[in-house]
């Protein structure tokens, strides 16, 4: 246990035990995630509310092994994966995650853009830029230390969400019959819907930046060769099983309560079809008030602030470690030019679409096809690597982690078959 962490109060000790597990949870209600949980809560009210239930426990499951990669071989996932499995599947991996990564960045920036102008009154064309080269400059010219207390801190804005359920002023009892008894429909519409939750849920972005942000924390602790970071003790393997299970708690908790505000008043009034999440913040105005509705939108901002460098710095790690490039937040970027190079391309390219207004809805739509491309595939290596006693020596996973992993990755491969014939039926 490192001195950092130590203290005699537990609830001291438990917050500075949180970092990678809570950024990653809360990075994945980004504003792509809203939309399609605002979409969940609109179309169908209450009866998708059970999903935060059900997929917490496989979320957390393929996280926590993507944290224990990380730990227990001092490498990134696709560090980890370069040395054990076929080079040329990681060529395509990575490759559809930086594409894939370029979308949701785009779609990211132009619903923060889009809210922005709703607050303020000014054009949409001229946030999207300033998001992106504010946030490329914070995450190449701060500090890892600031930069990781940056994310931490910035993940309280998710709390906006929560508050926006309770003003919306649900009805408690039958969101709770909700939640606690699935409500399933064949009909595409509804499927469609269950296929994006469990897709925005579990992305394949999350796998790489988690594994690499132990990483980073290993080095911040002063452990800057592989040999100091190889290896996990006890602690550090539980401190990671506290860290992973609150961020997706959190995370979940979060989508629950997005889908709880919008049932609670865009569906209960009629308004069944909304496309982004600006749509959802403008409609909650009159139905919830303007606190809901200044909470709803104030949290896409800050939602994007957090994920969009999640989303570049993910695709950065998974693509310099490919080349075997010297990869970390921790570095001056004249010591790895290349991986601050990688990370800022893709929020460039993020905002070139929307300057030059390619419908985010789209963009949406194709992050999606390439992520669902990707994540089974991916997830069978993740689970793969996590029991290779080659890898992992006496640290492979659990029982339990074995379950809730590999219902994951069936679970996903479920949701890209039905989502693809599902898109290419009509």
């Amino acid at each position: 246990m490192t001195p950092a962490r130590h203290s005699h109060n537990p609830l001291v000790r438990y917050f500075r035990v949180l970092g990678p597990g809570l950024v990653t949870g809360a990075s994945d209600d980004d504003p792509s995630g809203i939309t399609t949980y605002s979409v969940a809560g609109a179309s169908f009210g209450y009866a998708t509310l059970w999903t935060a239930l059900v997929t917490f426990p496989l979320m957390a499951a393929v996280q926590l092994t993507c944290a224990r990669i990380g730990l227990v071989t001092g490498r990134g996932l696709a560090g980890c994966l370069r040395r054990h499995y076929p080079r040329s599947f990681l060529y395509v991996a990575c490759s559809l995650l930086l594409v894939a990564n370029v979308f949701n960045i785009a779609a990211d920036l132009s619903g923060m853009a889009d809210v922005a102008t709703l607050l303020t009154g000014l054009p949409a064309l001229i946030f999207a830029p300033v998001f992106g080269v504010a946030i490329v400059a914070v995450t190449i010219w701060t500090s890892y230390e600031t930069f990781a207390g940056y994310l931490k801190w910035l993940t309280a804005v998710l709390f906006a969400y929560i508050v926006a359920g309770f003003l919306a002023q649900p009805d408690w009892g039958a969101a709770l019959r909700a939640t606690i008894v699935p409500v399933i429909r064949l009909d595409r519409e509804f499927v469609s819907v269950l296929v994006g939750i469990l897709g925005t849920t579990i992305s394949p972005y999350l796998f790489f930046w988690q594994a690499s942000q132990e990483v980073e924390e290993e080095r911040a602790r002063g452990r800057s060769t592989l040999a100091a970071r190889r290896g996990a003790t006890p602690d550090e393997l539980r401190d990671a099983r506290l860290d992973v299970g609150t961020g997706m708690l959190f995370s979940n908790v979060v989508m629950y309560f997005i889908i709880l505000a919008t049932a609670s008043t865009l569906y209960r009034a009629g308004q069944h079809h909304i496309e982004s999440s600006r749509q959802a913040a403008e409609a909650l105005r009159p139905l919830a008030g303007d606190a809901a509705y200044l909470l709803f939108a104030l949290g896409i901002i800050g939602t994007g602030l957090l994920a969009i460098p999640v989303l570049a710095g993910s695709a950065s790690y998974a693509v310099s470690e490919l080349f075997g490039w010297r990869a970390g937040l921790d570095f001056k970027p004249r010591q790895a030019r290349r991986f601050y190079l990688v990370l800022a391309a893709a929020v460039l390219a993020g905002m070139l679409l929307d300057v030059f207004q390619i419908n985010a809805v789209r963009m949406l739509f194709l992050s999606a096809v390439l992520n669902g491309v990707l994540a089974p595939p991916l997830l069978v290596l993740v689970m793969l690597v996590g029991n290779n006693r080659a890898i992992m020596g006496a640290r492979v996973n659990g029982r339990w982690l074995n379950v809730f992993g590999w219902l994951a990755t069936a679970a996903m491969t479920a949701a890209v078959v039905t989502f693809l014939a599902t898109s290419l039926g009509g």
